[in-house]
């Protein structure tokens, strides 16, 4: 017999028991008594920042007493209609992008952006600084609870965006706005 038939008859004897699979207990999941005060929290400490507001109207007002730049996408509002074919070159140049965002993680400090909000699945990469808005009633405490509301199936294309870019290499070097935005801001409407 071979080394490799040893090892590998050696590993069929010692092969643990199959387990059934359970559900976890999502009424052990970590609970926040303050959704809003946790997430604000979490994207502060990431590298974001977070602003809360009173209602829609005051969303609006805050956001354009910003400096935003020359070139602004907001697709909350009125936008290009070919704004979902244009290249990354013609979006090379984009100083904020404002985007509504879905649900919203207070442990990691992540917002769901689907397709359909972003219109062009470029925007909020290629822009210099992010604005997400949300609604405090789309906060959750955790993944677990974020995945039971999004339904990809739906929405197609998604992801969580959790504070402006970010890498660092071995020497932990932090380096923010290497291959995203530099900036995102959430905008929480809490009514």
């Amino acid at each position: 017999m071979s080394s490799r038939d040893k090892i590998f008859s050696a590993i069929r004897k010692n092969k643990p028991e199959s387990v059934p699979y359970t559900e976890p207990d999502l009424s052990l999941v970590i609970n926040y008594p303050d959704l809003y005060g946790q997430f604000s929290t979490v994207l502060t400490a990431i590298g974001g920042s977070c602003k809360e507001v009173a209602s829609v109207a005051a969303a609006k007002e805050f956001i354009a007493s910003i400096d935003k730049g020359a070139f602004v996408i907001d697709t909350t509002g009125e936008y290009p209609s070919n704004l979902a074919h244009l290249s990354p070159t013609e979006l090379s140049g984009v100083d904020t992008a404002i985007i509504r965002g879905g649900v919203a993680v207070a442990e990691n400090g992540s917002i769901w952006v689907t397709e359909e909000n972003m219109v062009n699945r470029l925007l909020p990469f290629i822009a210099q600084q992010l604005i997400l808005v949300i609604h405090e009633k789309d906060l959750v405490p955790t993944m677990h609870q974020a995945y039971e509301r999004i339904s990809v199936n739906e929405t197609g294309f998604g992801v969580f965006i959790a504070g402006p870019s970010k890498t660092a290499d071995i020497e932990q070097s932090l380096v923010i706005g290497a291959h995203g935005p530099c900036g995102m801001m959430a905008v929480v409407i809490r009514n």
